[in-house]
């Protein structure tokens, strides 16, 4: 019988004493009276805080904390169930300051993982809780424990007998077997269905359906224990890396006590979070919803992070990193409009899935992008289809903590004609890693399965020796076996395994099966034991038995199935992997065995294992599963059935279609596929619908396009689209309508009208009629006749020469454009006279090409009006600088007859200008403008870099620079005459320049900045030699001020405030900070209610609380924050209303000469914490009130020096910060004077004296106050002659400091500070003295913040 060592517990009551179990404030405790009524000042012990459970790595320190709370103090001890608690391992620890309990374990062992107990014990009762200790092992010792774990059941002697024991042992075993560490609970717990098999594997669980069980219990137990906290929980999500570093889990809960406290737990250890998102850990809630987050993962981030609320544990979720890098990176992608554009990289481990963002935004798998991955899981690609130019940007990959990014540049369609027009798609792709990526991955691929086969070689060889020492450890003792005859000796070795399979299957269920019944019923086999008298009977079975769990562990899948996709018809491949070859694998489709057929093929290819299904089928499709010596794998196969096209039908259907206009045009074609199908018919990217002219035929297999009385605009792409559940398919063809061209296009431009010939030209027609043009058909009229002359076809160049003509004459010319299907409407020019002068404009003002000592080269273009006639060459002329008179270049009988020359006549160093004219058959047109100046000299060479660029100043839309001027060199670098200043987006590459033309000032300010964007800039100088080198900012700027640290700006900013109630409250702020600050108001240190409404600027804020209450009383904190840093300001604001007056007056005399005044307190007593009171006197004989008490804050007072024979009236005035209320009067109070005879007998004198030194018979006492209280300080002092009485702080006099209240009534001495500050924290002390002697009394006064 296993027996399990108990945590020793003594018993709590002794005889006599009871045993009544009480709720303890803190869930999880137990707590114990030991008497039916406690005593009064004594209570039981009870926990404040209590220990919680702990799952940390080994060797690590673990300690448990608790403090406790009882009367008398409770005795702190610890136990353990399993084990001892020693002074070597454990250390005890006590703080008297802050009464915590401590039990230590330095370098924690697996051993010591255990359930322990705390009790808090004193005469009255006790306390008990448990808690949990959970250790991880780590390295060679897990490695083992779990090679164990899955070798131990094929330990067994050659005796089988040894192993058969009563039913309760094996039940004790089996449940100290299955002692599995609970974090793997607390995973299965919070993880989804399908991600149960990864965490048992990830534990070594293979057992599922034991598994199952305990989960559904766990669940039942969980769920329980959140019912008392916890309303509504639903939307768990685990925890997940994101692109920006961070990492983050949820969930949606309802609290039923908002004021739980939730806790935040990693690896057992409580972690602190703050709901500022921008520290470590973070929580975020918006409703229900909880978002926790990780900001800047690193590897020691990863661990079982768990939630708990009131100590109930609500959600687990482990954080995984993985050990990963990019071997090879995605490098940028130049692609075309409507080309596709691909990314690749390759990891060193392999993953399923990385992270992809495009524009810093999620990129999942859709219509837009395609992700895949490669078999091996190291090669990962995105494809972004049909690249638009909305698409150009920076996209990146993440992996683990690593990332990459690259970028794409989208190049626009540049064909003029194409301007407004959707380009047709392409099937081409751009970018891709090629043959140097496969390369990498397959290397890579290589490298770790060398390095898995290495270690899973040392694993066997571990084993086999394991093995063997087992085996020479053990003896075999002489077994008699009856009733069957078994012949070990000649046995084959398989048969030998398959009994010792089968025995341990039967012992490891713990002989609960029942023998089967008819043929099908199992053997006994009796196995008689010589040394026991008594026999012994076992049943075991002979017949075969399939184990349910793996029997072998060198045997394993070192690649299990994934889920395929095969299309309707085509063949699908299941693939897996083993350890081994020699083990044989059994496929089972929906839990029923596959066998081969014409169709399934079972390949065994080394320790490859393959299921090849031929033209598959929809009934193929299922759930496949692969099962090797006990160990299994699964996947689905998905058949699908997707639109397809014949490819004949197809090559048919993309051939242009060619019709004239007006006549009909049809588009047929036929599919196959799953329905419903989707059906989409497109002319130029518009979708076509049912209209009068076009007709949609639709079935399942087939459709059809019918455009009738097609026009020539009708003529563009033609695009079907078919889509359904399992894809999607697209076909393109073009329909092409002919028609007659339309009219050939004006203007009509005069090339030459002379006396003799008149030469035009026109453009050609803007739409051919999907036909080229033939020729061109010219008519002519005389202007001032009604006949037309037909001149006939002039051919295909849109030009005319017209040699028949008479000088002065105006003619006027029709134009028509022919081709194949027509001639084209006619266009008419205007009218143009031959003969006439007319003399050319002035031609562009001349450019100057460049600049030498002895020719400048110049260059122009013509005129545009050309006056009719050919130009037939130009005149050049120079004027220096200065000069009044133009001086020709060219000689005036040699014309230049190019648009650009070379003028050589110039002198070195003079400066020179230029205009040109020209010259056709009537003369010399006007000339142009004058060019700009320019000095003949040589060349000058670009100027340098500008030095000491620096930004001066800057806001959220300007940016200031200034630099220093380039230094000259002669030779290498010519002086700048000017300065470009460029700017460009973080996240663009272009340049793009924010001047013109260059400055001359080394300052600039670039303006429409977008306010927080970051921007790189740069500044180039040039001069006549070019633009010099460009000078870069050393970083990126922000649009945004100087960083400023949040600092408030009022002078005096007010501290206490006090509001009558009912009016509105509003405080201000001013600061200043950059950049914008965060604005938080809090009231005392929790967010503010909906009703108070907080305004914001740059540079203040507001708060205003429209109607104020009583409950609006407290401390309102502002938190200015911004990258720079943060800063707090504090304002106590006191909602009050004039105190309402005391209640009735009652007069008492306890002592002779002394009246005792009580009255009822005031309504407002309990609203207003600084309520106090005054009592005023009167008596018969001064008719004045004055005031006898102040600042008291009980409802009693007494009155001293009380005259018999005189009438006294008190009145009771309640008083706070908005003032006095109405009196309370008192009855008249008097002491009648009683007249006695005097008689007088003297007696003998005896010397007497009553004079005493002074003493404290009440002493000062230790004081604590918050800030901006009052401090009320007494004591009472006797003494006679009466002391003089003198008060110091820190060894300085306070009589005379009109800060402090102080007075003397009848030996109480009291001072009163009024507005406590941090200044008057110290030391106080009351000095008293007369002749006699000097006493003095100190205390101290510590202010709270």
């Amino acid at each position: 019988m296993l027996m399990i060592r108990k945590a020793k517990e003594e018993q709590p009551t002794a005889p006599g004493q009871v045993k009544i179990k009480k709720k303890s404030r803190v869930p999880g405790v137990m707590v114990t009276q030991y008497v039916e009524v406690l005593p009064d000042g004594i209570s039981t012990p009870d926990f404040t805080r209590k220990p919680i459970a702990l799952t940390i790595q080994e060797g690590k320190m673990a300690f448990f904390r608790a403090i406790v709370t009882g009367n008398p103090t409770p005795v702190v001890t610890w136990m353990r169930n399993n084990g001892e608690i020693d002074e070597e391992r454990y250390k005890f620890t006590f703080d008297s300051i802050s009464g915590e309990h401590q039990l230590q374990m330095p370098d924690v062992c697996a051993d010591q993982a255990d359930t322990y107990k705390c009790y808090a014990r004193n005469e009255f009762g006790k306390a008990v809780v448990t808690v949990t200790l959970n250790v991880i092992e780590v390295g060679y010792k897990k490695s083992k424990a779990m090679k164990e774990s899955r070798t131990a059941i094929r330990e067994l002697p050659e005796d089988f007998k040894r192993n058969l024991r009563s039913t309760a042992d094996l039940e004790s075993r089996e449940e100290k077997k299955l002692e599995i560490n609970e974090q793997f609970w607390e995973l299965l717990l919070s993880a989804d269905k399908r991600e149960y098999e990864s965490i048992c594997a990830q534990y070594g669980i293979t057992d599922f359906r034991w598994m199952l069980k305990k989960l559904n219990e766990k669940k039942l137990e969980r769920e329980q224990a959140q019912e008392k906290v916890v309303e509504n929980l639903c939307n768990l999500k685990p925890i997940e890396l994101k692109p920006n570093g961070a990492a983050e889990f949820e969930l949606e809960m309802s609290l039923k006590d908002p004021n739980s406290k939730i806790f935040l737990f990693k690896d057992g250890v409580m972690i602190p979070f703050d709901a500022d998102t921008e520290i470590k850990h973070g929580l975020k809630r918006v409703g229900k919803k909880f978002v926790f987050s990780i900001n800047g993962v690193n590897p020691e981030d990863a661990g079982l992070y768990q939630l708990e609320i009131d100590g109930v544990k609500i959600f687990s979720t482990e954080l995984k990193i993985p050990d990963v890098d990019f071997l090879v990176k995605i490098q940028d992608v130049k692609a075309e409009e409507r080309e596709d554009a691909v990314f690749q990289c390759v990891l060193s481990q392999p993953m399923k899935k990385i992270c992809w963002t495009g524009k810093n935004n999620p990129v999942e798998q859709g219509d837009k992008y395609d992700v895949t991955v490669s078999d091996d899981m190291l090669i990962h690609t995105l494809v972004v289809k049909d690249c638009l130019l909305l698409d150009k940007g920076i996209y990146s990959a993440l992996a683990g903590l690593k990332s990459c990014s690259a970028w794409l540049i989208v190049e626009g369609n540049k064909d003029p004609n194409m301007v407004g027009k959707k380009k047709a798609r392409k099937t081409t792709c751009a970018g891709g890693g090629g043959d140097d990526v496969l390369k990498v991955a397959r290397e890579q691929h290589a490298k770790l399965q060398k390095e898995r086969d290495e270690l899973i070689a040392k694993a066997r060889e571990k084993a086999e020796l394991e093995e063997a020492a087992a085996a020479a450890a053990e003896e075999p003792e002489p077994v008699e076996i009856s009733e069957v005859d078994v012949t070990p000796k000649t046995e084959p070795q398989p048969k030998k395994q398959a009994r010792r399979k089968s025995v341990e299957e039967e012992v490891k269920k713990g002989k609960t099966e029942e023998p089967a019944s008819g043929p099908a019923k199992e053997k006994e086999v009796v196995v008689e034991e010589k040394e026991f008298v008594q026999e012994k009977r076992q049943r075991m079975r002979t017949g075969p038995l399939v184990p349910e769990a793996a029997t072998d562990p060198d045997i394993y899948f070192t690649g299990g199935l994934s889920d395929v996709t095969a299309v309707l018809g085509n063949d699908a491949e299941l693939l897996c992997k083993l350890s081994s070859e020699d083990c044989d694998a059994i496929w089972y489709k929906d839990g029923k065995e596959v066998t081969a057929t014409e169709d399934i093929n079972i390949i065994k290819e080394g320790i490859f294992r393959k299921l090849l299904i031929k033209n598959c089928k929809e009934e193929d499709a299922g759930k496949y599963k692969c099962e090797a010596d006990g160990r299994k794998t699964e996947a689905m196969l998905n058949v699908e059935d997707p639109p397809r096209i014949n490819p004949d039908d197809l090559a048919e259907f993309v051939k242009p279609v060619i019709i004239k206009a007006g006549k009909d045009a049809s588009f047929k074609l036929t599919f196959v596929g799953r329905e419903p199908m989707k059906i989409q018919w497109y002319n130029d990217g518009e979708e076509l619908m049912d209209e009068s002219n076009i007709k949609i035929e639709k079935s399942s297999s087939h459709t059809r396009l019918l455009l009738t009385k097609c026009q020539r605009r009708t003529t563009g792409e033609i695009k079907i689209k078919i889509k359904n559940e399992s894809g999607t398919i697209e076909a393109i063809t073009k329909l092409i309508v002919l028609a007659k061209p339309t009219p050939p296009q004006s203007p009509v431009d005069v090339i030459e009208s002379s006396s003799s010939c008149i030469e035009f030209k026109w453009r050609p027609p803007k739409d051919s009629g999907g036909c080229p043009i033939t020729n061109y058909i010219m008519e002519r009229q005389q202007i001032g006749r009604n006949s037309w002359q037909k001149l006939g076809k002039i051919g295909l160049e849109p030009k005319y020469r017209d040699t028949d003509v008479d000088h002065g004459r105006k003619y006027c010319y029709h134009i028509r454009a022919e081709t194949e299907q027509g001639i084209s409407d006619m266009i008419e020019t205007d009218d143009i006279q031959a003969g006439t002068k007319a003399y050319p404009g002035p031609p562009s003002t001349p450019r100057i090409v460049s600049a030498f000592k002895d020719c400048i080269n110049l260059a122009w273009t013509a005129p545009a009006n050309t006056g009719g006639a050919n130009i037939l060459g130009y005149n050049v002329e120079k004027r220096k600088n200065g000069s009044n008179l133009w001086g020709m270049v060219n000689p005036p009988d040699e014309p230049i007859k190019a648009k650009q020359y070379a003028v050589k006549d110039v002198v070195e160093g003079i400066e020179y200008e230029f205009r040109v004219s020209a010259i056709n058959m009537s003369g010399v047109g006007d000339p142009s403008q004058p060019s700009e100046f320019v000095i003949a000299r040589d060349p000058k060479k670009p100027p340098g870099k500008v030095s000491d660029l620096k930004v001066t100043d800057s806001t959220y839309t300007t940016l200031s620079l200034s630099w220093t001027k380039p230094v000259e060199e002669e030779g290498v670098q010519d002086e700048a005459k000017g300065y470009f200043v460029e700017l460009r987006p973080a996240e663009n590459p272009e340049w793009g320049r924010c001047n013109t033309s260059p400055i001359v000032m080394t300052t600039f300010t670039i303006v429409g900045l977008k306010s927080m964007a970051m921007y790189w800039a740069r500044v180039m100088a040039t001069n006549e030699g070019g633009d010099g080198e460009p000078q870069e900012l050393d970083n990126y700027i922000i649009a945004m001020p100087p960083p400023v640290r949040p600092h408030f700006t009022d002078k005096k900013m007010k501290n206490f405030m006090v509001v009558r109630a009912g009016n509105s409250v509003r405080i201000n702020f001013n600061f200043k900070a950059s950049p914008m600050p965060v604005i938080t108001w809090l009231k005392d240190g929790l967010p503010l209610p909906k009703y108070i409404t907080v305004s914001n600027t740059d540079t203040s804020s507001q708060l205003m609380i429209p109607s104020s209450e009583r409950h609006d009383t407290g401390i309102y904190t502002i938190v200015v924050k911004n990258l720079v840093g943060q800063e707090t300001s504090s304002i106590e604001i006191r909602v009050t209303d004039d105190p309402k007056p005391p209640g009735p007056v009652e007069l008492e005399e306890n002592v002779s000469g002394t009246v005792t005044i009580s009255w009822t307190a005031s309504p407002d007593e309990k609203k207003d914490d600084r309520l106090h009171y005054v009592v005023d006197k009167h008596d018969s004989v001064k008719h004045t009130w004055h005031t006898v008490a102040d600042h008291l804050f009980n409802n009693r007072f007494t009155a001293v020096n009380i005259m018999p024979g005189r009438q006294y009236k008190f009145r009771i005035y309640a008083k706070n910060d908005m003032g006095l209320s109405a009196a309370s009067e008192s009855p008249i109070w008097e002491v009648n004077k009683k007249k006695e005879k005097f008689s007088l007998k003297l007696q003998d004198s005896k010397s007497c004296s009553f004079e005493t030194s002074p003493s404290f018979s009440v002493p000062l006492k230790m004081h604590q106050s918050p800030q901006r209280y009052e401090c009320y300080m007494s004591c009472a002092v006797t003494g006679n002659p009466r002391p003089h009485v003198t008060w110091f702080k820190n060894n300085i006099s306070l009589n005379t400091n009109t800060n402090y209240y102080i007075t003397n009534t009848c030996g109480v001495c009291s001072l009163l500070v009024l507005n406590v500050g941090p200044k008057d924290s110290g030391d106080y002390t009351v000095v008293a003295e007369n002749y006699l002697g000097r006493v003095e009394c100190s205390t101290k006064l510590d202010v709270k913040d």
